[in-house]
């Protein structure tokens, strides 16, 4: 419930971002599925997960590590957490559920979460 009222207060700052008009494709096209031949490699997301940590004022980027605990480690209160968490769902284009999400409290947990997720992308 917290997470929710959060996201409420915080989707109009943590949702500021530019995108691209999606490409038309060809009418033959639009009949084909298309397969990822690999999902993405831990060192990609760790790199992601790594920016978008960076994007924040409070995150000081020398101690992200691994093992770096969003509130003890890298100074985050509980709605800072929430926000990076909400980050990281737009980054991957992916929806964590809310038990779920309030397990991911380190930055490791956060790279396994989205390297076990097959729509992560």
């Amino acid at each position: 419930m917290f997470r929710a009222a959060a996201r409420s207060l915080v989707a109009p700052a943590a949702r500021r971002v530019a995108v691209a008009p999606a490409p038309r494709l060809a009418p033959s096209l639009l009949a084909q599925r298309f397969y990822a031949s690999s999902s993405l490699s831990q060192d990609t997301i760790k790199a992601r997960i790594e920016d978008v940590l960076k994007s924040f004022e409070k995150v000081d980027s020398t101690k992200l590590t691994p093992t770096a605990s969003f509130t003890n480690d890298l100074g985050l209160d509980s709605l800072d957490a929430v926000e990076v968490v909400m980050a990281i769902e737009e980054e991957f284009a992916i929806e964590i559920p809310d038990e779920e999400a309030d397990r991911i409290t380190t930055v490791g947990e956060a790279i396994d979460y989205i390297s076990k997720t097959p729509e992560a992308h």
